[in-house]
């Protein structure tokens, strides 16, 4: 798939028309900063790599889907904060988002997701379609 990069994109879901705004996690800072510290978010916020996420320290509920390496949907939890989930071990990226978000986009495990990155974004990250 290439090099991720910290940037921006958009995210679609499979037999959806309409996309997400996504921000993308690669780096150490980023992918361990994730959602810490805010509020909310508008969209989406992939983290790659990763395979496992907590919630402690959060001040939101968010919705949490396991990716594997070509973007499909391995699994999805709600995730209220002070939370440790287990993790998936063939997931190889992580999305994140306000709880609830994800039902509302039908995301759900074999779903599959493709990413479009701004030109700042990744350098040969295109997802999986």
């Amino acid at each position: 798939m290439g090099t991720w990069r910290n940037g921006t994109g958009q995210l679609t879901v499979a037999g959806q028309d309409v996309p997400v705004e996504l921000e993308i996690a690669a780096s150490y800072g980023t992918r361990r900063r994730g959602l810490l510290g805010r509020d909310g978010i508008a969209g989406a916020l992939l983290i790659t790599p990763c395979n496992s996420v907590h919630t402690f320290r959060m001040r939101f509920t968010i919705d949490v889907a396991y990716l594997d390496k070509e973007l499909k949907v391995i699994d999805v939890h709600t995730l209220k904060p002070g939370r440790l989930p287990l993790p998936r071990w063939r997931a190889r990226h992580v999305l994140e988002a306000e709880g609830g978000a994800m039902e509302r986009w039908g995301l759900r495990p074999g779903t599959r997701l493709s990413v479009s990155v701004d030109a700042e974004g990744a350098e040969g990250a295109e997802g999986a379609g």
